[in-house]
């Protein structure tokens, strides 16, 4: 039996529990400091009270520590570190090895898991990780679903998770230096200026150019909904949602979509896989992916190189396509499509400049549009796309789902009174030792006296009334006739308020019990060279602090050269790219592409004057790119 992750950004306490409402086995959320989102930092206790809340319902709680940390910080990392362990949450993630090396010295009993930032895309990477003390490792993104295959097949002890939703890096994370080089702000200290998602002149070497100011690095955003079956055959336990900078409706609708596909999973293959945490959830909603922000999607590497996965024109989000312009007026113009519109829907469109134009919808006629402002490029057959849907966002607001954890209760005769067990099975029980379910009793001293009217119907409505609490009962039984005598109200209340409060302890309990073994075993023969590139550029291994320098001093690591961060190269590797423009734009000899008529090498040039050159690893098929 395989259990299945489903794991979801929190910006806030707000959108943690959000996610847990919504379905997600596991929330990801930053701490104050040292997390790779500067801009979405919480508090020990918001991330006690998201703890506190998640598990009820078995649902972990992961914090990110996946900065690089300076040694004048590593102190204060540690102190974060135990305080959060006080606070109760079920993992870190990881990128800094110094960091990694005094979390397993101190013996803390928190799960580990390797960030995306440790670039981890070979199995000998992965190996090598879990050799180290990793519980989990989270894989490149850029991998196709047979690459995390083999991955599984040489490491299957080790927890794969993978990314399924959201927006995509275009360097594999962890090697991208770009904001860093250029803007002082490091990727690696969650500080990134979004470089890719910058306009680029691309010229040839004879300074001829090829495009001219288009978003050459911008991807689109990552949707699996349709492959998670594919990802769990393929050896992933844990699928990942991005987005710790959105609001609490783009992790409600998200969350809901893959929950509900997951679902799907169990209950057709129920002897195969089983949801990590526990609860059944309502929705008030319909989620539709289509009504998030996003900037189009793409399947990415997941089943081998695809084209279309960039969006030169924007990299801003583009909604859902809703139809044509047809006719357009003075002040407003209609729509050739099936989509119904609404007051203050927002809607754009990439005009002849290949620029993207917005407008809000004053008011809606069926299909006739009255924007406040008439857009200046908008032109008929134009496609048009939604990027803000009013009646969706109303959908979504407040109240939009609730979690319940079904529940048997059994209620009984007692020598001198009555009792009122509690019990629910624990379905994803990993060893032998642990006991498979759960159950609480309460009982209370009442004198039997034969009942003048039918208690039944009374004692089960009574004691369904689980109100507020995280429970619902599945089935009520009565057992030994205690239906045969009387029993008031108000003592079935009591009883059945003991019964909760004791089964909800014993609960929360069993399905959070934490079994850390803390472990590091050898890495002998294990190749430290992940990439010729680290051989080359040091600094790949993202050495911070003398803790690090000691971990890969230790590894055997020939040469140790400090991070880009603390010390800056001549024409530096800043990016890694699977995204490769010679494909994307038509021109891959091997993949049947044009063959171009430009002299390489090729450069990518802002509007600055600022260049970068590209070069094609095609044996690799990657693309590097230098600063100039």
């Amino acid at each position: 039996m395989h259990t299945l992750e489903l794991l979801a950004p929190a910006r806030d306490l707000e959108c943690g529990i959000a996610a847990v409402d919504s379905g997600a086995d596991a929330v990801y959320i930053g701490a104050s400091h040292f997390g790779a989102r500067a801009a979405a930092g919480n508090s020990i206790d918001d991330i006690r009270t998201l703890c506190d809340y998640a598990h009820k319902f078995g649902v972990k709680v992961h914090v990110t520590v996946n900065t690089i940390i300076y040694d004048n910080e590593l102190e204060k990392t540690m102190s974060l570190i135990r305080e959060l362990e006080k606070a109760g949450v079920d993992a870190f993630l990881v990128q800094d090895m110094g960091l990694l090396s005094r979390i397993r010295q101190e013996g803390i009993a928190v799960s580990l898991h390797a960030s995306t930032q440790c670039d981890s895309r070979t199995a000998e990477k992965v190996k090598w990780l879990s050799s180290k003390g990793f519980d989990r490792v989270v894989l490149a993104r850029e991998l196709s679903a047979e690459e995390i295959a083999a991955i599984h097949k040489a490491v299957p002890d080790t927890e794969l998770e993978v990314f399924v939703h959201g927006a995509l890096c275009v360097s594999y994370s962890g090697v991208c230096y770009a904001s860093q080089y250029c803007f002082g702000r490091s990727a690696n200290r969650g500080e990134c200026a979004q470089f890719c998602r910058l306009k680029f002149d691309l010229k040839d070497s004879d300074g001829r150019t090829i495009e001219h100011q288009r978003h050459l690095l911008s991807l689109k955003d990552m949707c699996q909904i349709d492959n998670i079956e594919a990802l769990c055959k393929a050896g992933a336990t844990a699928f990942k949602i991005e987005g710790r900078l959105k609001d609490a409706s783009y992790v409600k609708n998200v969350v809901a979509a893959y929950s509900q596909r997951l679902n799907e999973i169990v209950e057709n293959h129920p002897s195969e896989y089983v949801r990590e945490s526990y609860g059944r959830v309502t929705y008030k909603f319909t989620p539709d992916l289509k009504k998030t922000f996003n900037r189009g999607y793409t399947t990415y590497f997941l089943n081998g190189r695809q084209p279309d996965i960039f969006s030169p024109d924007t990299p801003k989000a583009l909604g859902e396509f809703v139809g044509h312009v047809k006719e357009i007026r003075h002040d407003s113009f209609n729509v050739a499509g099936t989509a119904t519109f609404a007051n203050g829907d927002g809607l754009c469109f990439i005009n002849e400049e290949h620029e993207l134009e917005g407008f809000r919808v004053n008011r809606a006629v069926g299909n006739r549009l009255y924007p406040f402002k008439m857009p200046h490029g908008l032109k008929a057959g134009m496609a048009l796309y939604r990027n803000n849907d009013q009646n969706f966002e109303h959908a979504i607001s407040g109240k939009s789902s609730e979690r319940k954890i079904p529940v048997e209760m059994t209620f009984s005769t007692t020598d001198n009174g009555f009792s009122l067990t509690i019990s629910r099975c624990l379905h994803n029980v990993k060893t032998s030792d642990k006991p498979n379910s759960v159950e609480a009793t309460a009982e209370v001293e009442f004198e039997h006296q034969e009942a003048k009217k039918p208690q039944h119907d009374n004692i089960i409505r009574q004691l369904s009334k689980l109100g507020t609490t995280v429970f619902q009962a599945k089935e009520i039984k009565v057992s030994n006739g205690a239906d045969t005598f009387f029993i008031p109200s108000s003592v079935l209340s009591d009883l059945r308020r003991m019964a909760v409060e004791k089964f909800d302890e014993a609960f929360t309990d069993a399905v959070n019990e934490k079994d850390i073994v803390i472990t590091a075993k050898s890495s002998a023969g294990h190749e430290k060279v992940w990439q010729r590139e680290y051989n080359d550029f040091p600094y790949l291994y993202n050495i911070s602090n003398k803790a690090a320098v000691k971990f890969y001093e230790e590894e055997g690591i020939g040469t140790v050269r400090p991070a880009l961060e603390l010390k800056s190269a001549t024409r530096p590797l800043i990016m890694q790219c699977r995204h490769c423009l010679r494909y994307s734009l038509g021109f891959c000899v091997r993949r049947g592409g044009k063959h171009p008529s430009w002299h390489e090498p090729l450069f990518l040039q802002l509007a600055d004057g600022r260049r970068f050159r590209l070069e094609f690893k095609c044996d690799e098929c990657q693309m590097n790119i230098y600063a100039e």
